[in-house]
């Protein structure tokens, strides 16, 4: 049915404990596919052993099921509505929350591939030229199986290879309404599709702004990178005594103040464009009580690493310093190069650098429509811990 891609023996054990890679070292040939191709990978002895799809790079190739399948509609409209169900199972959507991820990558069986609903608007990014050339089925699953969804966009082009992504464009797929009021846990958010981070709106975090919710009371609050203010809308909805929003991108800012404005609370909060580590090494010791650090992901591949965690330590060790004595931190990396016990060694040693006492009592990740398929650790890309300092 597809090209035949055969693999090394060493390789073959990798493929029957289910994990959704292939790395390049481990292909025999594939000089006669295209990027993109979907393809049935094979032992050197011809036993079939999954279906894929074939790209340049470190990971070759990327399985999109196990059995013999033929990649068409009906089977995203069939790995499209596993998803919709699991959702379904932990209520979303539901009247408090109308903002969730409905596919997430190797958790939900499609690598490379994200959907995010934003009340009637389904957001779709493809994240490897394969999975971007499957996307008006993907489209066809979403109009099938959601009729409500009235606007399906794609945002794809910036995390596509250049090569690709040259002769492409964001672009409606279904609809054009740009902007869209949302609910998440009762708290009320405008996102906007087309200029805006991610996919609109950073969903992973939902359970980690209840959280900080639950502290907030008469609390004076820190928000670092803020973007469109999730952590600084839930503090002050749980009654913040006061909450200062930071975010160097003033188009963040912008619609930070609109978000802010529909909670009535406006004269509790202060919006600051500017460098986060400029602001805070300027700032008075004891002025917060909660500082929330959740900066992009200073590492999206193995070479920045070194890097990344000199930055997270820096951060923090100056959050760590100024925070009040008593006070709590909630820190966060996206950055999926690094793992969890890097980023708590990091913290570690912020805290060492700091010279403060400092107690974890909380251990944070991504929502549970940010699923981790068991097969595939590296979907666990979130880490975040609450700290108490003394």
């Amino acid at each position: 049915m597809y090209p035949i891609v055969k693999i090394k023996n060493d390789r073959i054990a990798s493929v029957k404990r289910k994990h959704p890679w292939i790395f390049s070292r481990g292909v025999i040939d594939a000089n006669h596919c295209k990027e993109g191709d979907i393809v049935e990978i094979q032992s050197t002895k011809e036993e079939f052993l999954a279906i894929g799809y074939y790209q340049e790079g470190s990971i070759m190739l990327r399985i999109l099921s196990f059995t013999k399948v033929k990649i068409d509609r009906d089977f995203w409209i069939g790995l499209i509505q596993k998803a919709i169900e699991l959702r379904k199972k932990i209520n979303l959507p539901s009247d408090q929350t109308t903002a969730y991820r409905l596919f997430h990558g190797e958790g939900d069986g499609a690598s490379g591939l994200i959907i995010d609903i934003y009340h009637k608007a389904a957001v779709i990014q493809c994240h490897t030229i394969g999975m971007h050339m499957q996307i008006h089925h993907v489209k066809d699953a979403i109009n099938q199986l959601l009729p409500q969804i009235s606007t399906i966009y794609d945002k794809s082009k910036s995390v596509l290879p250049d090569h690709y992504a040259v002769n492409m464009k964001d672009e409606f797929l279904v609809g054009e309404q740009n902007e869209f009021m949302i609910i998440e846990n009762g708290n009320q958010f405008k996102v906007e599709l087309q200029d805006s981070q991610k996919t609109g709106f950073f969903l992973d975090q939902r359970d980690n702004r209840q959280l900080l919710g639950q502290f907030a009371q008469g609390k004076s609050i820190l928000n670092l990178y803020c973007y469109t203010g999730g952590f600084s809308i839930y503090a002050l909805n749980n009654a913040a005594k006061s909450v200062t929003s930071i975010d160097a991108s003033k188009k963040a800012i912008d619609m930070l103040i609109e978000n802010v404005a529909m909670t009535g609370k406006s004269s509790a909060h202060q919006a600051l464009t500017e460098d986060v580590n400029k602001y805070l090494k300027e700032i008075d010791a004891d002025q917060y009580e909660i500082i929330v650090v959740d900066p992009p992901a200073f590492a999206k591949n193995q070479r920045k690493k070194h890097n990344a965690v000199q930055a997270y330590k820096r951060i923090n060790k100056s959050a760590i310093e100024k925070v009040k004595s008593g006070g709590l931190i909630f820190t966060f990396s996206c950055s999926q190069v690094i793992d969890v016990q890097l980023f708590q060694d990091t913290i570690t040693a912020a805290a060492i650098e700091a010279g403060r006492a400092c107690q974890i009592l909380y251990r944070m990740s991504q929502g549970a429509d940010h699923p981790v398929n068991i097969f595939h650790p590296e979907g666990k890309y979130l880490k975040g811990l609450v700290l108490k300092i003394d």
